[in-house]
């Protein structure tokens, strides 16, 4: 069973920047693309950004130009680059991957951010 294992949360003050990082445990076959999912309290989980396959990219307005997807699809791995820190950004954030057009669907375990002063 395919995992995969994020790194990089934590509690950085607000305007401070953080890097998530997520990486599968072995290949995932027909992976069409990887992003990050954020749950605040008592919200629903959001998609954050996505990256396909292709290189193409897609974030979310609430944190457009402050924070950065990328990632090596074929090797699995995937990077959130947040800059500028709201305590609004603070939540789990989950990573995600997407194969075989939608019908395998992994999760990672969560890494937990925390924006405060």
């Amino acid at each position: 069973q395919v995992q995969l294992v994020e790194s990089g949360g934590g509690l950085v003050q607000p305007g401070g920047s953080l890097r998530l990082s997520c990486a599968a445990s072995g290949s995932i076959f027909g992976l069409n693309s990887m992003g990050w999912y954020r749950q605040a309290p008592g919200k629903e989980r959001e998609l954050v950004a996505s990256i396909s396959s292709g290189g193409r990219t897609n974030i979310a307005g609430s944190v457009k130009g402050r924070f950065t997807i990328s990632g090596d699809i074929a090797k699995n791995t995937v990077y959130l680059q947040m800059n500028n820190l709201k305590p609004e950004d603070t939540a789990v954030y989950y990573c995600n991957a997407n194969a075989l057009l939608g019908t395998r669907v992994y999760w990672g375990q969560g890494t937990r951010v925390a924006v405060s002063s």
